[in-house]
């Protein structure tokens, strides 16, 4: 028993011994190491801050400014941590790193696959631009202002007020409107006449109506009145013109619009009929109907016998 613990003591100081042996060996390389990671430090703040200037003076947003300095900075610290593992370990050569980090990649990416996915269409979405800071935007049924763009997800402002946080990658698969992309967009009313109207003074009545309306830009965009259809009522027009692009320019031009063209046809005795129904019986009414009917026409011939004279 005596002799194995020996044996075990002997084991271990002669392995305690040879790991500081080789601590002491390895530590001009450790020292090296350490001096190379430091001079990655100022290299990425150096580059961080030169990525910044160039970025400024291009005009180019702020989100995107991040992203290249975190593209910048993982490459410089991915170089200056392979240097130094190789320097401290000299059996590690570059291809062997490199094939541990390709297949831990591969792990991580399958790991995290939804994070990524979100990541790369968010540098996708901040380098192709399909849509800037500011702008109304639909995807789905998701309608509003975009606040801001980050690397992962898209902050908008509905118009009711509630902001949404959406995943970049929905808005790179999903197809995205843009309606500020113009200052002017095109917007649509229908207003009906009635039958017995005349169709073309009730067009040019509804055109000179819309022409003086303030928002409506008919100084770059002609207005564009079209007869539509035979209603069940009416003859419908459709009423075209252009106006501001935001939610707010529409809705202000359509209000002024319909209330413009109500006051024109009123003012011109062309009717806005309201909707009729014509009812049709085949054969004689039924027996409720007729004696009701009857009834009516007796109560009325007896107050005009009553009525004084």
């Amino acid at each position: 028993m005596e002799q194995i613990e020996q044996w075990l003591n002997s084991t271990l100081a002669q392995q305690l011994s040879q790991f500081v042996a080789d601590f002491w060996a390895a530590l001009p390389q450790i020292a090296v190491a350490i001096a190379i990671l430091f001079i990655t430090w100022l290299v990425v703040k150096a580059a961080r801050s030169l990525v910044v200037r160039v970025a400024r003076s291009a005009h180019i947003r702020r989100s995107l400014i991040e992203v290249l300095q975190m593209i910048v900075t993982a490459a410089a610290w991915i170089v200056g941590i392979l240097i130094a593992t190789v320097i401290v370990f000299p059996s590690m050569t570059p291809a062997k790193m490199l094939t541990a980090l390709g297949l831990g990649s591969v792990a991580i990416g399958f790991a995290f696959k939804d994070v990524f996915e979100n990541f790369l269409a968010g540098i996708l979405i901040l380098f192709r631009e399909p849509f800037r800071l500011g702008d109304y935007v639909e995807c789905g049924s998701i309608e509003g202002q975009v606040e801001e763009i980050t690397i992962r997800d898209t902050h908008i402002r509905q118009t009711d007020g509630q902001r949404v946080v959406m995943p970049n990658a929905l808005l790179f698969k999903e197809p995205v409107t843009v309606r500020t992309d113009k200052d002017l967009r095109r917007t649509t009313i229908t207003c009906g006449v009635a039958y017995g109207e005349e169709v073309d003074l009730a067009r040019e009545v509804i055109t000179r109506a819309v022409k003086h309306v303030d928002t409506v830009r008919n100084d770059v965009r002609d207005v564009q009145i079209f007869a539509k259809e035979f209603n069940s009522s009416s003859i419908d027009f459709e009423v075209t013109w252009w106006t501001g692009s935001r939610p707010i320019d529409i809705r202000v031009s359509r209000d002024q619009v319909v209330a413009a063209v109500k006051r024109a046809l009123d003012d011109a005795g062309i009717e806005i009929p309201f909707p009729y129904r014509t009812l049709t019986f085949k054969g004689p009414p039924p027996d409720g109907l007729g004696q009701q009917r009857s009834g009516h026409q007796e109560s009325a011939a007896g107050q005009l016998d009553t009525a004084p004279s």
